[in-house]
């Protein structure tokens, strides 16, 4: 009993913690009556005068779900798994029914729900970008029958959202064909990517199960290299923490591009590249991270390291001047790109060059680096000769 309540004690007193960075909102509507409320996480350390933009996620059911999206994205920016994020809810206590609830004869949204789809996308979205510094992620978060809204998005011409989180769903019959007709095979052609999230749980219904196993099935067989497909399964005693579980199972996915280097990633992408190709990956993985969530991050010294063996390694260390470089470009302010190419010239006996480099490095270090002493070395063995 104690261990199931700590996440929920802990999720308490994070909330406390951004309570006064929350700002509520009343937007006059075009398309559905009268005035929306909306709720505004905006994170510690926003300033509109800098040059830094913020993912943007769009929370349905703000009434239960905000606060827990909210507390998941305040951990897991601060853990550096995830970059900080402007969150909106959307209340819907009052008008879930009319918003969410599909035509149950074709799965179709009724005209309501296109209604209240079309103020997400052209109002709730246009507010914010237009008032606050967004990055181009976006990502939309819905529970039950609000995973149907959130699951349409995939329908636009032109896909503008990156992350589809669908929790606990409750989807038509129809679900199926519903995303058959969304022909996903041409998000292969955007230069972006994509997230789907779906979770099952043994205490939904048995037809509730079927429909979403059946889905996740179906979805298993798609083939899409930008298209990500997370098919979730969680076992637990309530409907209440299956949705405590989804949200940060969610975000571990989503934000894998932006997480440093894991064992498993390096296992998968990288360990049995040629030096020139890890080179690649890592800037390509640092120049995505400064597109889709506007986080310069330069380049953490865990993820030069975790690639440095294989330049290092392999190829007799022909590629240490690129990789010094590419490092330079990404991280200017960091020693290590400096060390790289004072390396690639002291092996090739070049030593006017490498102390050049060596020196340039350790003047960017703080003298009470641990690690200065070490690099100073390098100074003194080439100075020496």
């Amino acid at each position: 009993m104690i261990k199931k309540t700590l996440p929920l004690i802990f999720l308490f007193f994070s909330l406390l913690g951004y309570s006064q960075k929350i700002i509520t909102k009343k937007i006059k509507s075009d398309f559905v009556e009268g005035e929306r409320l909306i709720k505004i996480y905006i994170p510690e350390g926003y300033d509109s005068k800098e040059e830094k933009n913020y993912p943007l996620a769009i929370v349905l059911d703000a009434e239960y779900l905000f606060d827990a999206y909210v507390g998941n994205a305040v951990l897991f920016a601060a853990k550096d798994k995830a970059p900080k994020q402007i969150v909106v809810g959307i209340n819907m206590a009052k008008t879930r029914k009319k918003d969410t609830y599909f035509n149950q004869n074709t799965g179709k949204l009724t005209n309501s729900n296109q209604q209240f789809y079309n103020f997400i996308r052209d109002e709730v979205i246009f507010e914010i970008e237009s008032t606050y510094k967004t990055s181009p992620f976006i990502t939309i978060m819905g529970a039950g029958t609000a995973a149907n809204i959130v699951a349409s998005f995939l329908s636009e011409a032109t896909p503008f959202v990156n992350a589809y989180i669908c929790i606990n769903p409750l989807f038509s019959d129809y679900i199926g064909a519903q995303m058959e007709s969304y022909q996903l095979s041409r998000y292969e052609n955007e230069d972006n990517t994509f997230y789907f999230y779906t979770n099952n749980s043994n205490t939904f219904s048995e037809k509730k199960q079927t429909i979403i196993n059946n889905l996740q099935t179906g979805l298993t067989n798609l083939t899409i290299k930008n298209f990500n497909v997370v098919n979730d399964n969680i076992t637990t005693a309530s409907s209440i923490s299956a949705i405590s579980e989804a949200i940060p199972r969610a975000f571990t996915k989503v934000f894998e591009i932006y997480s440093a280097i894991s064992e498993e990633e390096f296992d998968k992408n990288i360990k049995e590249l040629s030096p020139i190709d890890a080179i690649a990956y890592l800037e390509n993985k640092y120049l995505d991270i400064e597109f889709l969530f506007g986080s310069n991050l330069g380049i953490r010294e865990a993820d030069i390291y975790a690639v440095e063996t294989i330049v290092i390694e392999k190829e007799n260390g022909d590629q240490l001047l690129n990789y010094g470089i590419m490092i330079l470009k990404l991280f200017p302010s960091s020693p290590l790109g400096d060390y790289y190419i004072g390396r690639y010239y002291e092996s090739g006996k070049n030593l006017k060059k490498a102390l050049k480099h060596y020196k340039i490095g350790y003047g960017k270090m703080d003298p009470a680096d641990p690690n200065a002493d070490a690099f100073y070395e390098n100074i003194l063995r080439i100075g020496g000769q």
